[in-house]
């Protein structure tokens, strides 16, 4: 990651997207899940605001923007995704002629309160499980295990090594998912599956089928999480 401060990442996207609309309004779901997606996709937090800038000034010029503001995240994918290719090109070929790593961007006892206290929420879910959902319990209580001893990288000397820890904490976050999917009750997907379902009807035509996927993706993974009470692992959702 070239922007560590990108931890920042969601909470300025939100209050952006709450400056533009001009209502303080919680987030939904569904605009987590599009966060998520652009995070995974690269998408500089710069490229991110401006998008957001781009497709409001697109909807209050259109009819449908007369007086009205927008209500989902959702509206700005493409113009969000068209300002991260801009930029992408604008840089091709340009060389990058710094890596000063000055100061660590936080402080190693703050990266190890957080370890700590994920692996602690992983094993409270892990006890909950152990009557309903005993297959899930040794997953969940393996990955908080996982969890603790990832933060043996913070007594390291030197630099901080911080992609290869964001590394290792999104293959945890992978593997919780996977286990969720497993273990989840059918019925909980199917109403998962309905939510999203209902939530994208708006915007299908609007998003090419590979975004449309990773949102879906995306919101499923924070639904079953929320449901379970399990935390996101990634660096980015440290602050």
């Amino acid at each position: 990651m070239e922007n560590w401060n990108y931890f920042n990442y969601f909470t300025e996207i939100e209050e952006h997207f709450w400056k533009r609309r001009g209502a303080h309004l919680l987030v939904s779901p569904l605009d987590w899940a599009i966060m998520e997606t652009w995070q995974k996709a690269g998408v500089p937090l710069e490229a991110a605001l401006q998008g957001i800038d781009r497709a409001f000034e697109s909807y209050q010029r259109s009819r449908r923007g007369a007086g009205k503001g927008l209500k989902s995240l959702a509206y700005c994918t493409n113009a969000v995704l068209e300002v991260a290719e801009e930029r992408q090109e604008a840089a091709a070929g340009a060389q990058t002629q710094t890596q000063a790593a000055a100061r660590e961007p936080f402080s190693r006892d703050e990266l190890r309160a957080y370890l700590q206290r994920n692996a602690e929420l992983l094993k409270k879910a892990s006890q909950r499980c152990e009557a309903a959902k005993p297959n899930l319990a040794p997953l969940l209580q393996h990955i908080s295990q996982s969890v603790t001893l990832s933060a043996a990288i913070l007594d390291a000397p030197g630099t901080l090594p911080l992609e290869d820890l964001e590394r290792q904490l999104g293959i945890l976050d992978d593997k919780i998912y996977a286990a969720l999917l497993t273990h989840a009750e059918e019925n909980l997907l199917l109403k998962i599956r309905r939510e999203v379902d209902s939530q994208l009807s708006a915007y299908r035509r609007k998003m090419k089928a590979d975004q449309l996927a990773l949102v879906e993706r995306q919101y499923s993974q924070k639904r079953l999480l929320d449901e379970f009470q399990l935390p996101r692992l990634s660096l980015y959702y440290f602050s």
